[in-house]
């Protein structure tokens, strides 16, 4: 079986029953007496155990095993839950996501055995009175059973002719023959697996003749708890048993040496039903097809990096809307090709009727597709919880999380990226924004401080808001470093407002130099949140009280691929701006331009905005004379406006958004591409980036 086929699946789950085990962990910790806790933990780790065991990844495997372990004793009342076993459950945790970090990049697990976890996850089981796991005695049984000769179910299989002279030629070889049964557990899910994972192993030193049942019916799980098997080795016995017995979830093996003389040898006639046949080349130097199990795992075979992050889970009534459009969309072209076929004189108005229907039904499916790409939010933020609280023990303040909108839905390219973002604001909150316990205290403020994260769809943004009622940022402090590394002049520094200088941390210099995070207690990674929010055509912005607190505000667009756009001429060119940023579209006459620090600006309704000539940013000549009137689309991003001015407007439109590609990223003021009706490219200018 070529497991590599299910590695996309295996880690998506894996990662989704690890973030279940971190947040039921912290339940745990917050309420040790919860059954039903424990009893959810036991469940994930054993679905766990149980995947990576399918998946044949043996030290995660036996992580999971012994963490188990410890909650079966915890669920049975054997174990008392303490500060302490927490600390090395999240320990077990970020091992096994390692594990599984491995896995994404190179489809394997990695050398990392984890042993002091394992250790320590012993004496935990150790001391409350030695009731560790009883599946070791239960092996010792079964060797015990196996000297004694006790249960040999191998020696009622029935042997075809082929099979018996394939026997007889090992023995000639100088190899030897073995009759194993296995037993799996009775709490067993997937005996199946289970047996496949007995196969691959004992094919490891061994080759086998025969199963009972046949393979086949072992993959179908048509079989009790246990199988037999014939094999031939040059190993020993004991080698072979151990081999099988390091499968998880194998009650006993039973393994003899064969005397030809007890085998059952079948009449001819019966070999098509009782057995499959082996070839007589089994044990040459060559070895053949084998009869169990069909699928044979390759040993040599590594597969590639798996491809992660692609799948989206989509609620089926989502798939029916979007089976019911695209029937509809049929129906549609149907129509048409009906109506170009006709007579001339009646092709009008049947074909304007159609297009009409035809762009109704397109704008459904565009939102019924941007309906199925649409996911909460709440795979990213759920792993924060337990961020906060390792922070909050590492630098020993009190600290609580509060989150909200954890199931705002955004489009699942753009909630892959936004993680690391948030976890930078979220570690600034926790490291620089909250005040020590005694400082908090001179302040009149509770000891615990308080983080916040909210999410909530605002038009056709999401807004997500990180903030705390920490120190908040010192702009004057901010000022003298920014004067200090000669980012600002004293004269920038005597004209800036608050905000223009809380904006400075936002520069890279700042971000890299520890000392502007010992004064303003902002900087680390705030460059890289800025760059980050808008590559995916957001932005993002600071509010801050001294003494008060600080809020991070993220503004993100619902979607990256279609938007609704405002189509307009430069020189002759046509160029797309997002709708989403542009306030109004006003005409201004030449004499209502004014300087203001060699700047052209407008007088607009009491708001000084300046003015941005696309033609020069653009480097292309206006089709328009100087003194003509001028077309201005007035753009806003935050709490700033700028006037774009183009020479005509030709209307709203959607377009399809299509990436330039890496080669020309140098340009940010082109977020990308379209393709217009008439098989034209025009290029989207991004609004933020202008300003």
């Amino acid at each position: 079986m070529d497991v590599s086929q299910y590695l996309e699946i295996f880690i998506d789950e894996s990662n989704e029953h690890l973030q279940n085990l971190n947040t039921q962990i912290l339940n745990l910790e917050s309420d040790p007496n919860s059954s039903d806790t424990v009893n959810e933990i036991f469940r994930a780790a054993h679905s766990l155990k149980g995947m990576a065991g399918t998946m044949g990844y043996k030290r995660m495997q036996t992580l999971t095993h012994d963490m188990e372990n410890v909650f079966s004793e915890v669920r049975n009342g054997n174990i008392v839950v303490q500060p302490g076993m927490i600390d090395i459950l999240f320990q077990c945790l970020d091992a096994l996501d390692e594990y599984v970090s491995n896995i994404k990049e190179s489809a394997d697990e990695g050398t990392n055995d984890n042993q002091h976890l394992i250790d320590q996850l012993n004496a935990i089981l150790n001391s409350k009175g030695g009731a560790a796991a009883p599946a070791p005695e239960k092996k010792e049984e079964a060797k015990a059973d196996s000297a004694s000769g006790d249960g040999k179910k191998w020696l009622s299989i029935a042997l075809d002719g082929a099979q018996k002279d394939v026997m007889e030629e090992a023995v000639r070889q100088g190899k030897k023959l073995y009759g194993l049964t296995i037993t799996v557990q009775e709490s067993c899910i997937l005996k199946a697996a289970r047996a496949f994972l007995v196969f691959k192993a004992v094919e490891e030193n061994s080759e086998i003749i025969v199963s009972n049942p046949p393979a086949q019916d072992i993959e179908d799980e048509k079989f009790e708890r246990d199988f037999s098997l014939i094999v031939v080795s040059d190993a020993e016995v004991k080698d072979i048993i151990k081999a099988a017995e390091n499968v998880s979830e194998i009650e006993s093996v039973l393994g003899d040496i064969i005397d030809m003389k007890e085998m059952n040898i079948a009449e001819e006639k019966k070999v098509v039903k009782e057995a499959p046949v082996a070839t007589a080349t089994a044990v040459s130097e060559a070895p053949a097809e084998r009869t169990a199990p069909a699928a044979k795992a390759e040993k040599k075979q590594t597969p590639g990096k798996p491809v992660v992050n692609r799948t989206v889970r989509v609620d089926i009534e989502k798939l029916d809307s979007l089976m019911n459009l695209v029937s509809e969309l049929i129906i549609a072209k149907n129509s048409l090709v009906s109506i170009s076929s006709q007579d001339e004189t009646q092709h009008s108005g049947a074909f304007n009727e159609q297009i009409e229907y035809l762009e109704s039904v397109t704008t459904n499916l565009h939102e019924s597709v941007m309906k199925v790409r649409m996911v909460p939010i709440e795979s990213v933020v759920n792993k924060f919880p337990r961020m906060i609280r390792d922070l909050s023990k590492k630098l020993g303040k009190k600290m609580e999380l509060y989150m909200s909108g954890e199931d705002t839905e955004l489009d699942r390219t753009v909630v892959d990226e936004i993680g690391d973002p948030l976890m930078h604001l979220l570690r600034n909150s926790a490291d620089h924004g909250l005040e020590s316990a005694e400082v908090r205290a001179q302040r009149g403020k509770p000891e615990t401080g308080s983080i916040f994260l909210n999410a909530y769809q605002d038009g056709n943004n999401v807004v997500i808001e990180v903030g705390d009622d920490g120190n908040g940022i010192d702009v004057e402090k901010v000022k003298n470093k920014a004067l200090e590394r000669g980012a600002i002049t004293p004269e920038q520094a005597a004209n800036m407002s608050d905000k223009e200088i809380i904006d400075l941390l936002f520069l890279p210099s700042f971000s890299t130099a520890k000392a502007v995070t010992d004064v303003s207690g902002r900087g680390v990674g705030l460059d890289v949140v800025k760059s980050k929010i808008e590559a995916l055509s957001g932005e993002v912005e600071v509010k801050s009280k001294l003494g008060e607190g600080s809020t991070w505000i993220i503004r993100l667009p619902l979607t990256l691929a279609i938007i609704q756009s405002l189509m307009v001429v430069v020189g002759g060119e046509k160029y797309a701006i997002s709708l989403g940023s542009i306030q109004t579209i006003e005409d201004i006459h030449p004499s209502e331009i004014k300087t203001v620090q060699n700047k052209e600006v407008i007088h607009l309704r009491g708001t000084v905005i300046p003015l941005i000539r696309l033609n020069e940013v653009l480097d292309i000549e206006s089709t328009k004379s100087p003194d003509e009137s001028m077309e201005v689309v007035i753009v806003k991003k935050g709490d700033k406006q700028a006037g774009l001015v183009i020479d005509e407007l030709i209307g709203q439109q959607e377009i399809v958004i299509k990436s330039l590609g890496k080669y020309i990223k140098q340009c940010k003021f082109i977020s990308g591409a379209t393709i217009l009706g008439d098989g034209e490219v025009a290029l989207i200018l991004d609004a933020n980036a202008l300003i």
